[in-house]
């Protein structure tokens, strides 16, 4: 539970009995006591209103009260509260807690904060909140507290919207990335960029303001150039979303295939347990089904679809409906073959359907080959193109990789989950660079910055005044400074922290 504001440590400590005085950045053993004593009713008010369980307060001198977890969002005090069997001058010992002391302005908030940690039963934790709305606290908004951290300058705004996507990683690499952006990394590197557009910003107005006082402006050629130098690194940073994207919302992954190939054997193999019901009938998967694990940190919802091929019946026909738009609304498409098997007219149907979209191709059944090419010409077989699923890989895309798998024995999965990866990252995937764009907010931002530069670089060719030029510079500026915060409109701040859970 936290207590923020000027008045924390004055709220808190009539309920704590503690084995020492509270000192900054000290955590304090102690107990959570009763702080009326035993059979004196405890006095409910909202008089004084501040902010408690959850968040922070809004108002500049209000204590605020968070909770570790969740609280019912309506507390309804009781009439009173009594300790009947201890005497008035031993009050009653609820619960033993560790209480921490952070004074302003080193806190998360800069704000005076007391944290007291208890034992985390849900009566305790309400019990808590409850002495402190009766002490003058006031429940806090979702968000409250990283709204204050960010409106004292804390933090910034990258860093704000940071803690919501630590809160809700659901891989550790998730978690790592956030924690970059919590540290400043998309603010370091947009700095720079800023920074030139500032000081070329500067110079014009400066070539405008005292003109008639011989400072040189900069010829076209120059401004141009320093435009490029501003538009380079941003674009740079806008192709960053690509993966940055993935990394924080994960991908869908669907396995396609005819019936009988192995893609439900396969898709267990990936989630690592039997998820999906295999047999050797062709056609058992006749429903979508899905599974989300993390591949490289990355979480990616897999989709095992049924066999695709003439429907027997009306359940299949359902079943391969939906594959097909499975196959149409996935980000990555896993198109299963046999290996064991030649190639079969349903591969053109794949050819189409996969037709510039990101494949990868997956010749299954690697353990079954000797065991289909027995007492023929291994050789002449593998060296046929139109004999194998090598034909049938060839005719889906000759640009698509390809790996062999046996979902039977394991063989290959390992390279499997690599190129998959692969796939996803590209070439800016493995790099370990900090502070890529991972939200589509920003990346809205970053666009518009650029169609601005555009247009002062198309205001520079067509000779336009440095007045009017500067306005469209000032407009590649501002979507810089509304990413990390300089500027922004309270409905956008609300619109953000209102995503967040109470207490951060």
């Amino acid at each position: 539970m936290r207590l923020a504001g000027p008045k924390a440590r004055q709220i808190a400590s009539p309920m704590l009995r503690l084995k020492h005085e509270l000192e900054p950045g000290r955590a304090v053993f102690g107990e959570l006591i009763e702080p009326c004593g035993a059979d004196t009713p405890v006095r409910l008010t909202t008089a004084e209103t501040d902010s408690a369980d959850g968040g922070e307060s809004k108002g500049p001198a209000g204590p605020v009260v968070a909770a570790s977890r969740r609280t019912e969002p309506a507390l309804s005090p009781p009439k009173g509260v009594s300790a009947p069997h201890e005497p008035a001058s031993l009050p009653q010992r609820i619960d033993e807690v560790v209480v921490t002391y952070f004074a302003k302005p080193h806190s998360y908030t800069t704000d005076d904060i007391i944290e007291i940690a208890a034992h985390g039963s849900p009566v305790v934790l309400r019990h808590i909140v409850e002495l402190c709305v009766a002490a003058g606290a006031r429940l806090a908004e979702p968000g409250e507290f990283t709204m204050r951290a960010f409106l004292n300058g804390r933090i910034d705004l990258t860093q704000a919207e940071a803690v919501r996507d630590l809160i809700e990683s659901q891989t550790l690499y998730q978690a790592k990335i956030a924690a970059q952006q919590l540290d400043g990394a998309l603010s370091k590197r947009l700095q720079p960029i800023k920074q030139r557009l500032v000081e070329l910003i500067a110079v014009l107005e400066a070539g405008i303001d005292f003109a008639e006082d011989d400072v040189s402006v900069l010829p076209d050629a120059a401004i141009l150039e320093r435009i490029a130098a501003v538009r380079q690194p941003l674009e740079q940073l806008a192709a960053s979303f690509a993966y940055g994207k993935i990394v924080h919302q994960g991908l869908t992954l669907a396995i396609v295939g005819r019936p009988n190939v192995g893609k439900s054997s396969l898709f267990n193999r990936l989630v690592e347990r039997e998820r999906a019901i295999v047999t050797a009938t062709p056609g058992t998967t006749r429903d979508l089904v899905s599974e989300t694990v993390a591949i490289g940190g990355i979480p990616i919802q897999l989709v095992d679809t049924a066999g695709i091929r003439h429907a027997l019946d009306e359940a299949e026909s359902i079943g391969i409906r939906k594959s097909m738009e499975a196959l149409a609304d996935a980000d990555l498409v896993l198109v299963v073959l046999d290996a064991s098997q030649p190639a079969v007219a349903e591969d053109e149907e794949f050819k189409r359907q996969t037709t510039n979209r990101p494949v990868i191709v997956v010749e299954n059944k690697s353990d079954l080959i000797d065991l289909a090419l027995k007492g023929r010409d291994f050789q002449s077989r593998r060296e046929d193109p139109q004999s194998s699923a090598a034909a049938s890989a060839a005719a889906l895309q000759a640009s698509a990789p390809r790996v062999r798998t046996s979902a039977l024995t394991g063989e290959g999965i390992a390279e499997l989950r690599e190129e998959i990866l692969r796939h996803i990252g590209g070439e800016t995937g493995s790099q370990a660079e900090a502070g890529f764009l991972t939200n589509v907010r920003h990346q809205g931002l970053v666009r518009d910055s650029l169609a601005a530069l555009d247009a002062a670089s198309s205001a520079v060719m067509a000779k336009v005044p440095h007045e009017m030029l500067l306005l469209d510079l000032y407009n590649a500026l501002r979507p810089l400074d509304a990413i990390t915060g300089a500027t922004t409109t309270d409905d956008i701040l609300n619109l953000i922290f209102s995503t967040f859970c109470i207490g951060k």
